[in-house]
C-alpha cells in the first residue's frame, strides 16, 4: 500500500473513466459553482463563512455519494447508469449531508486549536463517507468505524490526501494571482468549477486506500 502506487492506480482509474465522471459530476459541480458566486453576491465580502458551508450541503453530498458509487460498481466491472447513480445519492442525501455537516464541524473546531488537531480529524474521518455509502452506516457509525479503520494509517493516508491537494493549492494561488479579484464572473466560475472537480480526484484516491485496507484487515480477521 504504497501511496505513489495507489496514487499511480487511482491516476489510471481517473484517465479511464474521465468522461463518465464528467457527466456524473460536472454538472452539479457547475451549479454549486454558480449557486456561491450568487450567494457570495448577495451576501458580501464580509458575509460569514457559514452560509457557503451550508450551501456546499445542498450539492457535494450528492456528487459525492454518486462518484463513491460509481467506484464501486466500476471496480467490480459493472457499467452504471448516471441516473440510477444520482437516484441512489439521492436517497442517501440526508444521512450523507448530516455526516458532511458534522465532520466539517469537527475539522474546523480542530482546526481552531493550532491547526494540527484539525488535520488529524480530517485524516481520522477519511473513510467515513465510504462507509456510509457502501456499508450502509448512520453517521455516527460511520465516523466511529472510520476512526477505528484509519489507525496506523495517519501518514499513509495524509500523504495520499496532500499529494493531491498541494497542486490543486497551488493551481488555485497561482489562478489568483493571474485573475485577482473583481474578476469576469464567467472566468471564476470556470475556475472555481475546475478546481472543484479536480478536488475529486482525492475521493477516488481514499476509495483506492479504503478498499485495499478492508480487505487487508478481512484477510487478517480470516487467519
Amino acid at each position: 500500500m504504497n501511496p505513489l502506487s495507489i496514487l499511480r492506480d487511482s491516476l489510471y482509474f481517473f484517465r479511464r473513466n474521465f468522461l463518465a465522471i464528467v457527466r456524473l459530476c460536472l454538472p452539479l459541480v457547475v451549479i454549486e459553482a454558480l449557486g456561491k458566486e450568487l450567494l457570495d453576491r448577495a451576501i458580501g465580502p464580509d458575509g460569514s463563512p457559514v452560509y457557503d458551508i451550508a450551501f456546499g450541503l445542498l450539492f457535494y453530498p450528492l456528487y459525492t455519494a454518486a462518484l463513491i458509487l460509481f467506484l464501486d460498481v466500476r471496480s467490480n466491472g459493472g457499467q452504471p447508469r448516471v441516473r440510477n447513480l444520482l437516484a441512489g445519492a439521492m436517497r442517501l442525501w440526508p444521512m450523507f449531508a448530516l455526516l458532511t455537516g458534522s465532520s466539517t464541524v469537527l475539522i474546523i473546531l480542530g482546526l481552531s486549536m493550532f491547526v494540527l488537531p484539525g488535520v488529524w480529524i480530517m485524516v481520522k474521518l477519511a473513510f467515513s463517507e465510504y462507509l456510509l455509502v457502501l456499508r450502509n452506516l448512520t453517521p455516527i457509525e460511520a465516523i466511529k468505524q472510520s476512526f477505528i479503520m484509519t489507525h496506523g494509517q495517519f501518514w499513509r493516508i495524509l500523504t495520499c490526501i496532500l499529494a493531491v491537494l498541494a497542486p490543486l493549492w497551488l493551481l488555485s494561488g497561482i489562478s489568483d494571482q493571474l485573475y485577482p479579484d473583481p474578476r469576469n464572473p464567467v472566468l471564476g466560475l470556470m475556475i472555481d468549477s475546475v478546481n472543484s472537480f479536480l478536488q475529486l480526484f482525492t475521493s477516488i484516491v481514499l476509495y483506492r486506500l479504503f478498499m485495499l485496507l478492508g480487505d487487508a484487515q478481512a484477510d487478517r480477521a480470516r487467519d
